[in-house]
């Protein structure tokens, strides 16, 4: 399996597009909120949100919306407040998420999913998503009204265990909402991935493909979950065109990533930047309300364009960072896929059996690759399978031509090379 050069034109068209839509997208939901901030939108939404829930009929008929459990702390006020700044993100979003997820991907032939089908997964995602930031800003709040001074700290301890925790259950609780799994049949690919996984001191629930041909033409395997949820997942566009050699050099990819714990390092590596961001979060708010006095309380729900603002740009900071740092696990991966495996001929197939499939340009400028890619590019991975190999020959070539001792004979003085004998000592 060769670079397909005509699928390369379309890749690189193809990403720069695709960075194009995301950088206009992070620059107008930006804009948006540095307008929500200048012209004072942040309190006058407020001020709105506490007027309605004053109007006669909706506190009688929804008291609860006057709940107070500390002073200035109206929880659901927030969450009030929380839906017209989400509603008002999804707004500036939906265009560049139409075009970036659904028409681009369908120009350039790596989406078949329908228009309902694809509305339907934008659907799931937005509820479950909304759900989920509802119950953390809940708790973010909570905590700056209990503990004013420590909620940057008890946040992230609360975010390090939900990671833990969906890492355990995403498998079963949140994949399945978009793809359908079901077991692989058994058989020799089967039987050689399960013993593949068992030689890397890796348990899984067995091995599943995971139903993507009614949406992309792209492929993906990967070891999924923790504990009593591991298992292996090949994509159905996978197993009906990759050789059992290319699949194992995949999975094994995979399996270097549980062998140097890399889910767990990044849970660790993810909460200690999510601890430095909630910090300098915490530094600005209280700047920002007990020095400037631009807004009534920690808890006040004027606050949260300030807030999202500020993670914004932390995540928007350190982004390069964590890159760097998956790049690093990516690599260790590979090494490790080509030392267990040692078939770099089928390593190298897949790669680019890999960036033909899934339209991925196998050599983005350094700049791109540093700011934007978890991954090294397809390139550098080629070039890391030649590098290995080099290395094996050349350790291979130093074995048979060094000289081999026998043990000293009445017949031999001590220490004579022999390079004929027929019984080298083990060392060799």
């Amino acid at each position: 399996m060769e670079i397909d050069k005509e699928r390369q034109k379309k890749a690189r068209a193809y990403a720069r597009k695709r960075r194009h839509v995301t950088l206009i997208n992070m620059g107008g939901v930006s804009a948006g909120l540095l307008i929500i901030l200048i012209t004072r939108w942040d309190a006058g939404l407020r001020d709105l949100v506490r007027a309605g829930t004053r109007i006669g009929w909706v506190s009688h008929t929804l008291p609860f919306l006057q709940w107070q459990p500390l002073a200035g702390w109206y929880p659901w006020q927030i969450l009030l407040y929380f839906l017209a700044i989400i509603l008002f993100y999804q707004l500036l979003a939906t265009p560049a998420l139409v075009y970036g997820s659904f028409i681009l991907p369908r120009r350039y032939g790596i989406s078949i999913q329908t228009l309902s089908g694809w509305i339907s997964d934008v659907g799931k995602n937005f509820v479950l998503n909304l759900g989920l930031e509802a119950a953390a800003i809940s708790l973010i709040y909570g905590l700056l009204a209990l503990q004013p001074q420590w909620w940057w700290l008890w946040t992230a301890l609360a975010m390090l265990f939900f990671s833990v925790v969906m890492a355990n259950l995403a498998p079963i609780l949140i994949f399945p909402l978009f793809y359908k799994f079901k077991p692989l049949p058994a058989g020799k690919l089967t039987e050689r991935l399960i013993k593949l996984a068992a030689s890397a001191d890796t348990r899984v629930q067995g091995v599943f493909t995971m139903q993507m041909s009614n949406k992309t033409t792209a492929t993906n395997a990967a070891l999924m979950g923790l504990g009593n949820t591991r298992r292996i997942v090949l994509g159905d566009t996978m197993t009906d065109r990759y050789s059992e050699d290319e699949i194992e050099v995949v999975l094994a990819h995979e399996l270097g990533h549980h062998v140097h714990h890399d889910i767990w390092k990044m849970i660790v590596s993810q909460s200690i930047l999510t601890l430095g961001g909630l910090y300098l979060a915490n530094l600005a708010l209280h700047q920002a309300v007990e020095q400037q006095g631009h807004y009534q309380s920690l808890t006040d729900p004027a606050t949260l364009p300030f807030f999202f603002l500020l993670t914004a740009l932390f995540s928007l900071i350190v982004m390069p960072v964590g890159n760097i740092y998956s790049r690093h696990m990516e690599y260790q991966a590979d090494e490790y896929a080509l030392q267990m495996t040692q078939k770099v001929d089928a390593f190298k197939s897949a790669m680019r059996r890999l960036a033909n499939q899934n339209l991925t340009e196998i050599s983005p400028s350094p700049l791109v690759e540093f700011l934007f890619h978890s991954h090294p590019s397809v390139k550098r991975r080629l070039q890391h399978a030649d590098t290995f190999a080099e290395k094996r020959y050349s350790s291979l070539k130093a074995s048979l031509n060094m000289p081999r001792r026998v043990a000293v004979s009445s017949s031999e003085p001590p220490g004579i090379v022999n390079n004929g004998s027929s019984t080298p000592r083990s060392a060799h």
